[in-house]
């Protein structure tokens, strides 16, 4: 099927523009006084629920129940007491990792739903496969390598290779069943994180617990597992996982089921090595934890943090390139592209929205403008694009409704009405 591009919509479908000072001028097409311009239907089908969300509800639910589950099994191992302290304290780097990816997802948020079931299996089910199979692994690497000792071969070799398949496993689920919202690296990263940050918590309570239970009670043991776990490497699951959903978005850019798994297996390898690099690292410099942390984990979590920055510039230029197309075809002034592509235009826009109480509208707007571009890059990579015509379709009808929803607001301040 052939490509279509916005400016194959009929003139008559499209709300004329013109690059007029500040954001959203409309058009003159009418005599003063006829009223707004109408907005011409571009879709007359109502929007098709898609399977995915439903398909996310279930997994939700399941995934809801194994968290109650695996929580039960933690109150039942430390005390009503003991398990409420170590969750409280397992809070701070759960607020901190979702704080941080908050900070990633900016620039095209992502799904609450979709957000909400990754959390669900980092937090519940990725632990409790990591508490039923952990036993299981562990003793075929004690046959296959009988002589290194068990305090080797639990952190260094298990638990990252059963962790990192139980956390995947969550991300490569969203791939299929979200497959309209996970449209890059910046995504998958996302995604994974958000896995991986709900795993990091419930295993922080694991962890607060062993040493509030071996200390008897809150002193340095406990004090010191918070500011190693909890301050030092709040981030360390995030960063390991992270590599499966980065391999995944850049996958899913091209499509094929063959691509995602050779990807998902990629990132997969990656993330293993790299949690058996953190787990069994300090052997590097003879045990010394704090040169290990400031010589080699700090400067790859610099990497991380770097690479992460290039890919939502790369989004940035990306949506300045797709919108520009249909600024072509008359969907947007040139004003408008440069408003929606750049953080500052975008802050600049809210400020103006602001000043007739509608941020909100502003908001939605440049949520549906970036929703816009990024589908229309599926469209021009060949990626499901029957599917994902109609979506550019029902999008337009929103933009142009939010448009003149903004307009009929600004208006109406200027009147005095609003």
């Amino acid at each position: 099927m052939t490509s279509r591009g916005p400016e194959d919509f009929p003139a008559r479908d499209r709300v004329p523009v013109t690059p007029q000072a500040g954001f959203l001028q409309p058009a003159k097409v009418k005599p003063p006084g006829a009223g707004p311009v109408p907005v011409q239907p571009l879709w007359s089908a109502p929007p098709k629920t898609g399977k995915g969300t439903a398909v996310t509800v279930l997994l939700t639910v399941g995934a809801s129940v194994a968290l109650l589950a695996v929580a039960w099994f933690l109150w039942w191992q430390l005390g009503t007491a003991a398990f409420a302290l170590c969750g409280i304290l397992a809070l701070v780097p759960l607020g901190i990792c979702l704080l941080g990816l908050r900070w990633v997802d900016r620039w095209e948020p992502e799904p609450r739903s979709a957000l909400l079931f990754a959390f669900l299996w980092g937090a519940g089910v990725s632990v409790g496969i990591a508490l039923l199979a952990g036993p299981y692994v562990a003793r075929l690497f004690y046959a296959l390598l009988p002589g290194f000792a068990p305090e080797f071969i639990g952190p260094v070799l298990e638990a990252p290779v059963v962790e990192e398949i139980a956390k995947g496993l969550g991300v490569l689920i969203l791939v299929f069943v979200r497959r309209s919202h996970f449209d890059g690296p910046v995504d998958g990263v996302v995604y994974a994180g958000t896995v991986a940050a709900g795993f990091a918590f419930t295993e922080n309570i694991l962890y607060f617990g062993s040493a509030l239970i071996t200390s008897g009670g809150f002193g340095a043991q406990l004090g010191f597992v918070f500011v190693l776990r909890g301050l030092f490497s709040p981030f360390a699951h995030v960063l390991f996982t992270s590599a499966i959903g980065l391999a995944l978005g850049f996958a899913v850019r091209r499509g094929g089921t063959a691509r995602i798994a050779g990807a998902f297996f990629l990132g997969l390898l990656a993330a293993i090595v790299g949690h058996m690099f953190w787990n069994g690292g300090t052997a590097l410099v003879s045990g010394d934890f704090f040169a290990f942390y400031f010589l080699l984990q700090v400067p790859l979590f610099g990497l991380a943090v770097t690479g992460v920055l290039l890919l939502r510039r790369a989004e940035q230029r990306l949506t300045r390139q797709r919108l520009g197309e249909y600024a072509a075809a008359g969907w947007f002034t040139p004003q408008e592209v440069l408003m929606l592509s750049t953080r500052a235009g975008r802050h600049q826009a809210m400020a103006w929205a602001g000043r007739f109480g509608a941020r909100r509208i502003m908001k939605t707007f440049i949520a549906e403008a970036t929703r816009l571009a990024l589908t229309r890059q599926q469209i021009a990579a060949g990626r499901d694009v029957a599917a994902n015509q109609a979506t550019e379709r029902t999008l337009l009808q929103d933009i142009t409704r939010t448009r003149s929803m903004m307009l009929a607001r600004s208006a109406g301040t200027a009147r005095g009405l609003v």
